[in-house]
């Protein structure tokens, strides 16, 4: 058997190349054919500017990490699935001895293994290796695209879960992009009745509204803050959010999202910004009692919840997708992520 793979030498330069095999070492892993991989901002980080955050690709990278496969070999300790199963793969695998693991936050463990993480490879190859209880089997009536796109929802469960969205929340979403959109699917699946979404590209907020993904949407283009509160007054009948998702990581959006907040509200930083932020309301987050939550990638069901969410149509991800590729179309895929002309990138999987 061969391993193709696509992979990132350095900035601006994706080439493939066909890797080993991965062989089963431990008795708890499953080799999955991977079939289709979606690109995420991250990924198209690394390929634009060698580093995302505190990473660095120093050594060539296998790159991709919204996957979804099938089995097709098993270690002979795994008891829940077998060759064959169709299965979304979690792409992060903590140590299995550190605090944050035994605690229940392994998305915060130190000693993470994330694919197309420096230095670990990725998922846009043919085959790959995950312990038994990071991959989800997927229903019959749930497709490999939808299971693939479980990682960037699952992103947006995780989220919503920080703040304890619930049933008659008012949440308000800063940024319509890929976890921005997901996100306020997300609170409306899990009860919010009034999801607003601000962003400055009309065609996103559209998508938004049309998916039901959001009840409401704003184009914050060339608006103040004052707009924004205006918009809200008016449509919520004088209501304000009791719980906003930061998606973009710009400042003044953060400083926005508390701005809006009504009392005792709650605020989950999503989106990646600068390492301090000048201008953070700080006196409002304590005059007002709002809850300020951090959200990184995702933890315990979270998986499990979006695969179920979509299982049970209350989001609805086929849409989604909006441009598919090739595996041997992948270097083009890249480059037309950078036109930001597309919501989510597909790549299938080599034949």
């Amino acid at each position: 058997m061969s391993n193709p793979s696509v992979v990132l030498r350095k900035i601006h330069d994706i080439g493939f190349e066909n890797r080993p095999v991965p062989e089963i070492k431990d008795p708890h892993f499953v080799k999955i054919a991977i079939k289709c991989t979606g690109i995420c901002g991250s990924d198209y980080h690394y390929y634009e500017t060698g580093s995302c955050g505190s990473f660095v690709v120093k050594e060539p990278m296998v790159l991709g990490h919204e996957s979804a496969g099938v089995v097709v070999e098993i270690g002979d300790a795994v008891e829940h699935l077998k060759v064959g199963d169709r299965v979304a793969c979690e792409p992060g695998v903590p140590s299995r001895y550190s605090q944050e693991y035994k605690s229940g936050h392994y998305n915060l463990c130190p000693h993470m293994a994330f694919a197309a993480t420096p230095p670990y490879d990725g998922t846009l190859c043919k085959y790959y290796l995950l312990p038994e209880d990071f991959l989800v089997k997927l229903p019959d009536h749930v497709s490999l695209e939808e299971g693939a796109l479980a990682e960037p929802l699952s992103v947006g469960v995780h989220s919503n879960k920080q703040i304890g969205t619930k049933f008659g929340d008012r949440i308000l979403v800063i940024g319509a992009g890929p976890v921005g959109l997901l996100a306020a699917g997300v609170a409306r699946a899990f009860g919010a009745t009034k999801v607003l979404i601000l962003d400055i590209s009309q065609t996103r907020l559209a998508f938004a509204l049309e998916h039901n993904y959001a009840t409401h949407a704003y184009n914050t283009k060339g608006k103040s803050e004052s707009d924004v509160l205006a918009y809200i007054k008016k449509h919520w009948n004088g209501e304000l959010p009791t719980g906003a998702i930061e998606a973009t990581g710009v400042p003044a959006c953060i400083a926005m999202a508390i701005n809006l907040l009504d009392k005792g509200g709650r605020y989950v930083q999503v989106g990646m910004g600068p390492s301090a932020v000048d201008g953070f309301p700080i006196a409002k987050v304590g005059e007002n009692e709002i809850t300020v939550f951090g959200s990184f990638r995702y933890c315990v069901d979270d998986y499990k919840t979006s695969i179920a969410l979509i299982a049970d149509k209350k989001i609805n991800v086929k849409p989604f997708v909006t441009h598919r590729f090739t595996f041997k179309q992948a270097i083009d895929a890249y480059k037309f992520f950078g036109e930001g002309k597309a919501i989510k990138i597909m790549i299938a999987g080599p034949e």
